[in-house]
């Protein structure tokens, strides 16, 4: 088989950030890398869960809804993906930072987080989730598009 993309990047250069990790056809798929590869602390579980239910609840209610296409996590617990259409990569930085910085800050129920809306709906971590965001505040403050190209 062949080596799928993700697998031909140098996560030994990978730091924290946002990259564009591909373009098929009108779809954008960002790599947001919380944590350093092969470098733990990895992201826990049930703050990745919950930084999932938070950022893709932001990102789904923003002015650039239609053009979300999926956030979710890494299998490596080292970040997310960031799926889009049709938007900008300017306005797709500013939207995740955006939403980061809301998941940061964010107070009260998590969304989507009962029996009858996740399928595992007591793996969840708000605290957890605000600190890790919070480390990702400052990286994506004043990100630029120059910046989404992965480093060699």
């Amino acid at each position: 088989m062949e080596r799928i993309a993700s697998f031909c990047i140098n996560h030994d250069t990978l730091t924290p950030g946002m990259y564009l990790s591909r373009v098929d056809g009108d779809v954008n798929t960002y790599d947001l890398r919380f944590v350093r590869p092969n470098t733990p602390p990895y992201l826990p579980t049930d703050a990745m869960h919950t930084i999932e239910h938070l950022v893709a609840t932001y990102v789904r209610n923003s002015a650039h809804k239609d053009g979300i296409i999926y956030f979710g996590p890494m299998g490596c617990r080292t970040g997310f993906y960031f799926l889009t259409r049709g938007i900008s990569h300017g306005d797709a930085i500013r939207l995740m930072a955006d939403a980061i910085a809301f998941t940061a800050g964010y107070e009260g129920a998590i969304p989507g987080a009962s029996a009858v809306e996740c399928g595992n709906w007591q793996d969840h971590d708000l605290e957890g989730a605000r600190r890790w965001a919070a480390t990702m505040v400052p990286v994506l403050k004043d990100y630029t598009e120059e910046q989404l190209t992965y480093p060699e």
